[in-house]
């Protein structure tokens, strides 16, 4: 029996069928993952043998961009469609930098939370919310959400898993402009993508049966995008150098860049915006 319930009553992990975050965890390199997702894992990895390099350089993008936040004096942080708080993620990057700094894991995956709030059980400023990231008013309703984040104040939102999977016809521009108009003024929203726009006709094929393995296997549709449709996300917002970019060219940390003849390195857009005041 499958197990997954209200946490009210007791629930645990669903263990028996493939995850996403877990998925994406293994790729990591990380060890909250079980047999089926490692099964499932390698299965998608036959589609596109580069996918868990892709899987890192979206992570290693992450960790980048939650630096500059820092840098820029950000202490509060929202990252949705997080996945499961593993593999030096949002919070261990800025706690390294800023101890005080806040962040609030967003996922609608009971499976992904119940992980989560397992892992972060002794994080007092780091929370998971159950929330749908497609749906705003579900994320700033959450009392984790009440509780840790001043709406007030500026916050950075990482949408580093999330727009991946809205189609387009649910208007994922309008999307990120309704996080861009709830937040303070000195706010930023980071985002990054998948597309396979500059790759050979062989990795756009590997692309195509990448996504249709994870619809097969995990019941996930992603899209994979330009950078002209990606671009037009930061209306409204001032941005950040050096503005989009493939994610290995977004600030990118010297000497340990993906390899440039890896075909995962052209699989990602990145880029940030700031709210200005």
């Amino acid at each position: 029996m499958t197990a997954i319930a209200n946490r009210l009553d007791g629930a645990v992990a669903d263990v028996e069928n493939a995850n996403i975050a877990r998925i994406y965890d293994y790729y990591l390199g990380g060890l909250y993952n079980f047999a089926i997702d490692r099964q499932k894992a390698e299965r998608i990895k036959l589609t596109l043998p580069s996918v868990d390099l892709l899987a890192r350089g979206n992570r290693d993008w992450l960790r980048r961009s939650v630096r500059y936040l820092v840098a820029q004096g950000v202490e509060q942080f929202i990252d949705i469609a997080a996945g499961l708080p593993t593999a030096n993620n949002t919070h261990e990057v800025a706690h390294a930098l800023n101890p005080r700094a806040r962040v609030i894991y967003v996922d609608n995956d009971p499976s992904a939370v119940i992980h989560g709030e397992e892992i972060l059980a002794k994080e007092p400023l780091v929370a998971m919310a159950e929330a749908d990231g497609r749906h705003p008013e579900q994320v700033w309703a959450h009392p984790a959400i009440r509780d840790l984040i001043d709406l007030s104040q500026p916050v950075g939102i990482i949408l580093g898993g999330l727009l991946v999977f809205v189609p387009d016809e649910d208007d994922p521009k309008g999307l990120v402009a309704a996080y861009r108009d709830a937040l303070a003024p000195g706010s930023y929203l980071a985002i990054s993508h998948l597309t396979a726009d500059t790759v050979d006709a062989e990795t756009r094929g590997q692309v195509d049966r990448m996504v249709a393995a994870y619809q097969a296997g995990v019941g996930a549709t992603l899209h994979v995008r330009d950078k002209a449709t990606f671009a037009s996300w930061f209306e409204g917002m001032e941005l950040v150098d050096p503005g989009v970019t493939l994610m290995a060219d977004w600030r990118p940390d010297p000497g340990l860049d993906l390899d440039a003849q890896t075909p995962s390195r052209q699989l990602g857009y990145g880029a940030m915006g700031r709210i200005a005041g």
